[in-house]
């Protein structure tokens, strides 16, 4: 007995759209098992993991500003991805746009004008374009996997940001702590709504790049170009287009909005620069486009759903006592029934039973 997975000769459009839905639903069922396995109250944990997080105004505005990065970083990995170009670096790019982006708060702290905050935005984006250009350089130039090449360089960005905050960068005045000295108020991503809470603009941001990547990718011509280099390369030479090209575009594109996604979140959330700056929000940010379909619309709310498994991790360390771990239980969770779900969409399971003979010296089947 073997088991083989059989191509459907048609998708269904219907399971298509259920799929994650379906996914978000076995994801509860794992995950009551998982409580009551650790002696907890499945309906209360899930409770205090799910709901809870979303019956207060402040609470709300924390998941804006852990959903902002998510989207942002999904948005520009969903270009990626579409066109058939890997990129698992976000969490590096991010790190290199936090970098990039705070050079004139720390290094140049005394000067104070309102053009600090968008050349910091600008910069940031760019710094994390130039990083993601590395293992789109390799990958055009020299066929090298971007898979390898654009996860390793997240090593590097860390290691890098580490250095930095340990000698060059650190507040000579933090009491030797690693940390950077905190921005000047000009160098700090206003509030939306100061008075309800404290999420910023960078979810605003978030919001517009969906939208406008949407309306690239559903109206204009590098969208099509988009599609069709990533379902045929093939197909995209005969119709005049550029693997190559689109290969810079897809990288510099997700760079560019990772790192500005990491300079928002070190002006608007922290303050300041530290070794750590991201609890993963490059690499959930790919479950995210995943489970958004790769459309920045459904991107959007797979953001604050999976946003909410961070908030709800939090809480729920306090309320039930559980481990910080199982938000990244969760979220392998869902990573591996979007995939599951997604494999039974496009694939068939078929059980082949063979029965092997002998006969006069041949095989027979």
């Amino acid at each position: 007995m073997r088991i083989e997975l059989e191509k459907r000769p048609q998708v269904s459009k219907l399971f298509g759209f259920v799929s994650p839905l379906l996914a978000l639903v076995l994801t509860l069922v794992a995950g009551s098992i998982m409580f009551a396995l650790l002696g907890k109250d499945p309906v209360g944990a899930l409770n205090a993991f799910f709901v809870e997080p979303l019956l207060e105004i402040w609470s709300l505005h924390e998941l804006a500003i852990k959903a902002a990065p998510l989207i942002l970083i999904a948005v520009g990995l969903s270009v990626c991805y579409r066109s058939n170009n890997w990129n698992i670096g976000a969490e590096g790019q991010f790190t290199i746009g936090a970098i990039a982006g705070s050079i004139l708060p720390i290094v140049f702290y005394d000067w104070h004008s309102p053009l600090v905050l968008p050349l910091m935005l600008i910069m940031g984006a760019i710094g994390g374009a130039l990083f993601a250009a590395i293992p789109a350089l390799l990958k055009a130039h020299f066929n090298t996997n971007e898979i390898l090449t654009s996860l390793m360089l997240v090593y590097i960005a860390q290691l890098f940001l580490d250095w930095l905050i340990r000698g060059a960068w650190r507040d000579p005045k933090g009491f030797n702590f690693p940390v950077s000295r905190d921005f000047a108020p000009e160098a700090v991503l206003p509030a939306i709504w100061e008075e309800s809470g404290r999420a910023h603009w960078a979810f605003i941001f978030a919001i517009l790049a969906a939208i406008l990547v949407w309306f690239m990718m559903r109206y204009t011509l590098k969208g099509f170009e988009v599609v069709v280099l990533g379902q045929s390369e093939r197909a995209g030479r005969f119709a005049g287009f550029s693997s190559r090209r689109m290969i810079w575009f897809s990288f510099l594109l997700s760079g560019a909005l990772a790192g500005l996604a990491g300079i928002s979140e070190v002006s608007g959330s922290i303050g300041h620069l530290q070794p750590a700056i991201s609890p993963g929000y490059g690499f959930t940010a790919i479950i995210v486009a995943f489970l958004g379909r790769l459309n920045p619309l459904g991107i959007t709310a797979s953001g604050l759903v999976l946003a909410l498994t961070y908030l709800g991790g939090e809480a729920a360390q306090l309320s039930i006592g559980v481990s910080d771990k199982v938000t990244r239980v969760f979220q392998g969770l869902l990573l591996f029934f979007v995939l599951s779900c997604d494999t039974l969409i496009f694939y068939r399971i078929r059980i082949v039973w063979s029965r092997v003979q002998v006969v006069t010296g041949k095989v027979a089947q």
